[in-house]
């Protein structure tokens, strides 16, 4: 069995991670400002947001730290995990945004004398910069999460897409409400928790599966396929394979030739694994090998 280490990979996600970061601290201050001075339900949802971007943020950037680390005496497998946690985590923070802006739009409109919402030059000019930041950090860490296949990433991507959308849904809102329409502002604040609550789904399901070892798509019968170009091999008696972060990990027994030596049967198994690491190139693989 071989190990592999990503040093640059792990730098570039890393990369990554922060700078997320520091783009939800500049939208999570911008919005705030510009939400208490208009007194606009959307925009302050959208800090809300925003501000749970920020955690979310903080939490990517650990986990991605933390499963980069490689396997120990305590961790046999990796710490690539923690990505799945650290996605259901931001979910969490998610869902908790999705129920303070439900309550904060039944407070505002079944409380007495609710603030008049004053939409100004600032306030189209922070949504605007909202949507065109998120949009580009969305791409890039959908791009690098693709890439290097981290769950934390994505989750992270996700969080920024769900940004943007929240922010078309408010730049509607002030629209509305320039136009007249007092309730715009609050349908669109509605607008983006169902949004945030419906993009999260998908996501734990992700978490849970990689969670519980379920075998990832499409990767049992391109193995196979792999498997069936080595003629030596007669049969494969079992393969397993699970994912841990960013690596897989793959189980295998095939059998060989009884009458075949030593040396013959451990260049196969050699070649099996040099094939599956050529597809896949953070794979950890195991092979054994019986005799028929």
């Amino acid at each position: 069995m071989h190990s592999h280490s990503h040093p640059h990979s792990d730098g570039i996600v890393s990369k990554v991670a922060l700078s997320s970061f520091f783009a939800a601290l500049l939208l999570t201050t911008l919005k705030s400002i510009v939400g208490f001075q208009t007194h606009s339900l959307g925009i302050l949802a959208e800090a809300a947001h925003s501000l749970i971007d920020l955690f979310a943020a903080l939490i990517t950037l650990w986990a991605v730290k933390v499963s980069a680390e490689p396997a120990d005496q305590e961790h046999h497998f990796g710490h690539g995990k923690i990505e799945n946690f650290s996605a259901l985590i931001e979910v969490i923070l998610l869902w908790i945004t999705c129920i303070w802006i439900c309550l904060e739009v039944f407070h505002r409109y079944t409380g007495k004398g609710h603030p008049e919402i004053e939409p100004n030059i600032w306030a189209f000019s922070v949504v605007l910069i909202s949507i065109a930041v998120d949009f580009f950090r969305s791409r890039e860490l959908q791009r690098v999460a693709k890439e290097h296949d981290s769950q934390a990433l994505a989750a992270d991507a996700m969080h920024f897409a769900s940004d943007m959308y929240s922010s078309l849904a408010v730049l509607i809102g002030l629209i509305g409400v320039v136009c007249g329409f007092a309730w715009a502002d609050a349908i669109a604040a509605l607008g983006v928790a169902g949004w945030t609550f419906w993009i999260s789904i998908k996501l734990v399901q992700e978490a849970f599966d990689q969670l519980m070892d379920k075998a990832p798509e499409g990767v049992e019968p391109n193995i196979l396929k792999i498997m069936s170009e080595i003629e030596q091999i007669k049969q494969i008696p079992s393969l397993r394979v699970r994912k841990s972060g960013a690596n897989l990990f793959v189980d295998l027994t095939v059998s060989l030739d009884k009458n075949m030596s030593f040396e013959e049967a451990h260049s196969i198994t050699d070649r099996i694994e040099d094939n599956i690491r050529s597809n896949y190139s953070r794979a950890f693989i195991s092979v054994h090998a019986e005799p028929v």
